[in-house]
């Protein structure tokens, strides 16, 4: 007898029969086999408890990913305190605060900084977490600085670099056309990226910092930038929900704030908490821990596929949508006013009002460089009425237009 189960595109068969064998290996034996395999290509989760894909242990990922931060290292003139003395110490100092309460508080990892003006930090999975020094510089507030480094540690600890890999590799193997699509590989690190924020808002909350910083840091994002999620598979949310999911998030873990002091049950509420409450395993190997393991790794990546899938479905359909209104803006005419900003008056012609109006504009100039802008558009939009979308930038000048190719779209609305 077979039981056939369904995991991302794959067949897996499980002969109930292996459960039944006797003679030269026991149940025990069978089962401690099964154990051993499944643990080569999966781990237990740290957050839920849960197994998932890996096809490396901790000190796998260690090496693998402290090894892709060093050889960035060798390229990089200056470091830490010799690049800027006063934002290290700063750095060190938040950073070993929100360590202290991560599920990784155990290991010794080193913060670095290194010299780029963009808006940026990463982590590779390993011991070190990068911040650019153009994030330090543009987040004054500390609790926003805590909030970036605890979405990049919250990364590490939910092992997304290993368990990317771990989804490729099986993509591969199988010949899956759902992880070969580019709307599934974005979507799969688009959810990687939500509950990386999840986790970290519980982080910030515990070491004292507010758990509401993230939410500002994103909704002003969507003041300045707008979401861009219309035009393309997006792999991070788009501003304007990931600033309401962080919201809604911090307001769950409020509770869990000291303000300025780390919370004296942060190890025990990482295990229970108004997020998640850890799955304890008791099973193992040669007891049943061997079929548990191998049970739970499956129903975990197909439901972690099924997640995905509908991440993308999401995003198809938002695409359409945006696209759908852009059709309904009929355009009434630009007026210059002044060398760097410019107005555009559309008449709205669809049957729904809309609120959260955003255009935005592609402008590619003559070497090929693409610049986007956006142009909030205020109150509600009603069927028929003509409005005004006004975009600056000191970056380009108005003058050059007639050499420019210039694409309008629709950024973000909510349709009533």
């Amino acid at each position: 007898m077979k039981r056939k189960i369904m995991l991302a595109g794959v067949r897996l068969i499980l002969p109930v029969s292996l459960l039944l064998m006797s003679g030269c290996m026991s149940l025990q034996a069978v089962d401690a086999g099964i154990y051993n395999v499944v643990g080569a290509v999966s781990e237990e989760d740290r957050v839920t408890g849960e197994r998932s894909l890996s096809l490396a242990g901790r000190s796998g990922q260690i090496r693998q990913g402290n090894a892709a931060v060093e050889q960035l290292l060798r390229g990089e003139a200056k470091i830490n305190a010799q690049l800027d003395a006063v934002q290290f110490a700063r750095l060190t100092r938040l950073f070993d605060r929100v360590q202290r309460v991560s599920h990784l508080k155990a290991e010794r990892w080193q913060a670095v900084l290194i010299d780029r003006p963009d808006f940026n930090a990463f982590t590779t999975g390993g011991t070190y977490i990068v911040v650019h020094l153009g994030l330090m510089q543009q987040l004054q507030d500390d609790d926003e600085v805590a909030a970036v480094i605890a979405h990049e540690v919250a990364h590490t600890v939910a092992n997304h670099a290993f368990e990317t890999q771990g989804f490729q590799t099986l993509a591969t193997l199988t010949g899956s056309n759902s992880a070969a699509r580019n709307g599934y590989q974005a979507a799969f690190t688009h959810e990687n990226e939500r509950e990386a924020d999840r986790i970290a808002v519980l982080y910030s909350a515990l070491a004292g910092f507010d758990p509401a910083a993230a939410s500002r840091i994103w909704a002003r994002q969507y003041r300045d930038e707008g979401n861009a999620g219309g035009l393309f598979f997006h792999t991070h949310p788009v501003n304007r929900l990931r600033a309401e999911e962080t919201a809604a998030t911090a307001r769950l873990v409020e509770g869990y704030y000291r303000q300025g002091q780390e919370n004296p049950d942060a190890a025990a509420l990482l295990e229970n908490n108004v997020l998640w409450q850890k799955r304890s395993n008791t099973m193992v190997a040669g007891q049943g821990g061997g079929v548990a393991a191998l049970l739970g790794t499956t129903l975990g990546t197909y439901v972690q596929h099924q997640g995905v899938k509908q991440e993308e479905s999401r995003q198809v359909q938002q695409q359409a949508v945006l696209s759908a209104l852009m059709q309904q803006m009929q355009p009434l005419g630009e007026t210059v006013i002044d060398q760097h900003s410019w107005q555009v008056r559309w008449r709205y012609t669809g049957p729904s009002a809309l609120d959260n109006l955003v255009m935005g504009v592609l402008v590619k100039d003559q070497a090929g460089t693409v610049q986007r802008f956006i142009a909030q558009v205020p109150g509600t939009v009603q069927p028929g009425q003509a409005f005004d979308a006004l975009f600056r930038s000191s970056q380009l000048s108005v003058g050059s237009f007639a050499s420019m190719q210039l694409k309008y779209y629709v950024d973000d609305a909510s349709p009533r």
